[in-house]
């Protein structure tokens, strides 16, 4: 289903205590948009939703909603340098703009 890397389970646990969200799941979103490029959002949410499915990786505790869940089949959630910058990236294999890292 959804895998998080050890780098990413480490900074949103960071997340989670500066924020003070407790032992709230995190939730994953997905929306096709109209030109078929994805678009993904992620919050601490303590409201589940009819529909909602409980996902764990690395100690994570995510919900992910219906709708949301067959895109989210294979994502992987890392948490990476790019361009200097610490990011979260989402690799999805049912994107189709994702491409996969090339082995160096």
């Amino acid at each position: 289903m959804i895998t998080v890397t050890p780098e990413a389970a480490a900074q949103i646990k960071v997340s989670a205590q500066q924020g003070n969200t407790g032992d709230m799941p995190l939730r994953i979103s997905i929306e096709r948009k109209e030109d078929s490029k994805f678009h993904y959002q992620m919050g601490f949410d303590d409201q589940l939703r009819p529909g909602d499915q409980r996902v764990e990786s690395e100690g994570i505790t995510m919900v992910v909603d219906g709708i949301s869940l067959p895109l989210a089949n294979g994502l992987m959630l890392d948490f990476v340098e790019l361009d200097g910058t610490m990011e979260f990236v989402f690799m999805n294999p049912n994107d189709p703009n994702y491409t996969p890292p090339q082995e160096q």
